[in-house]
């Protein structure tokens, strides 16, 4: 990246995490926070789900996320307009004074989840502080920085992982046996709460304790790639060298690790399967979700496996041609990378055997949720990939040494709710 205009980048070692003036829902004015809330962008399944948000209150958060309307254009001044007019209404208000803000999600399983949202200086990738684990798609870079300029805000935050920074976390979850600014459950069972962290001696605790530290990007490759082009593009100093995000300090609170299913809308499920003829072993499941997944489990730990659905039934497909990899998998890259399940996917079944564009939204999507991807799937006669989850051990291990993983590998979680605390570029 250019970094002209920013002689401060080589300057700054460690993760600088910097407080802001939180844009927050005022609860007097909307139905609920919960009611307020979404899951990040790339979670909501569209249409329905995005419908469905949008008619949980007329301020929900997905209205400035993913606007509706005819061109791209007409989608981020629409964004932009509604923020300025929530903002002039009162119904989203800035707090008083600067912070960090500690945030909790407690799962109904009981999973607890605790974390700090700042504004996190953005870096270049020599400079090791941020690792990207993952490809990202030029287009999605570009849409996204395209809301973000018509905003001038951060929207939601992305998701960063670091290991072991004690005070910091001491600092954490001191802040969490005080009365929330916020608390509030939503639909999906998670309790959220929020405390503003705005004593300058906290402030200064944290500072220590992060400047030494690196962080993983969990969640949100796309939303970094975006703070940095945007970084790029503005003078600096200024607040485009900052980005939103959650940093979770994971030896305390470890994060669980799931799949990003595909959904291929061109390929019918009996042509996928006619297709592998040759190429891999496939058996037929005619067993309920949660088993075909158990038998999706026990295949992985042999080798590449994937399951396919669609047509109600599932297809276990394993034991891929060595032949078929060695002609179609890169070998300039580690093998923990080249045996990965999203790399086999995408170099050998995709752009060979079933021949679909990867990079085109007409013919791929990529779904968190398992049993939305198979009903998207069933209505719309295509095929749906369900994949294996990749351990957190292998990300890390790739991450370190400067490996990207293929796109939309891995989905760490839970994820921080988006419309809790937003960051606007003005304040």
């Amino acid at each position: 990246m250019n970094t002209a205009g920013h002689p401060e980048a080589t300057a700054h070692r460690g993760l600088e995490l910097t407080p802001f003036r939180g844009l927050r829902y005022d609860p007097d004015r909307v139905g609920s926070l919960a009611a307020v809330t979404s899951p990040p962008y790339d979670v909501v399944v569209r249409p329905d789900g995005l419908l469905h948000l949008e008619s949980a209150d007329p301020y929900n958060i997905v209205r400035l996320i993913l606007p509706q309307a005819a061109t791209p254009q007409a989608r981020n001044a629409q964004a932009a307009a509604t923020l300025r007019r929530w903002r002039s209404e009162g119904v989203l208000t800035a707090d008083p004074e600067p912070g960090l803000y500690v945030y909790e999600q407690r799962a109904p399983d009981g999973l607890l989840q605790r974390g700090l949202i700042g504004a996190l200086r953005v870096t270049d990738p020599s400079d090791g502080v941020v690792l990207p684990h993952e490809d990202v798609m030029p287009h999605i870079v570009a849409d996204r920085a395209d809301l973000m300029r018509a905003t001038s805000a951060n929207l939601e935050p992305l998701l960063l992982t670091y290991r072991g920074a004690d005070d910091t976390t001491a600092l954490v979850e001191e802040a969490a046996e005080r009365p929330p600014l916020l608390a509030t459950t939503t639909e999906d069972g998670f309790h959220h709460r929020l405390w503003a962290v705005t004593a300058p001696a906290d402030l200064a605790r944290v500072r220590a304790g992060l400047a030494r530290h690196q962080a993983l990007i969990a969640d949100g490759h796309h939303r970094w790639a975006t703070y940095r082009r945007l970084r790029a593009e503005h003078p600096s100093p200024g607040p485009w060298d900052h980005g939103l995000v959650l940093l979770v300090d994971t030896a305390r609170y470890p994060l669980r690790v799931r799949a990003i299913h595909r959904l291929l809308h061109t390929v019918p499920v009996s042509d996928a399967v006619a297709a592998l003829a040759g190429h891999a072993r496939v058996r037929r499941l005619d067993t309920p979700l949660p088993e075909a997944l158990d038998a999706l489990a026990a295949a992985a730990g042999a080798g590449n496996a994937y399951l396919l659905a669609g047509d109600g039934a599932f297809h276990l497909v394993d034991r891929l041609d060595p032949g078929l990899l060695a002609r179609t998998v890169r070998r300039d890259r580690p093998e923990a990378w080249r045996t990965l399940d999203a790399t086999v996917l995408h170099a050998a079944l995709l752009a060979h055997v079933w021949q679909v564009p990867e990079d085109s939204a007409a013919h791929v999507s990529y779904i968190h949720d398992t049993a939305a991807t198979v009903d998207k799937a069933v209505r719309d006669g295509g095929t749906a990939v369900l994949m294996h989850p990749v351990r957190e051990e292998v990300v890390r291990d790739l991450a370190r040494q400067g490996v990207t993983m293929p796109r939309k590998s891995t989905s760490f979680g839970p994820k921080p709710a988006s419309g809790l605390v937003l960051r606007a570029l003005d304040l």
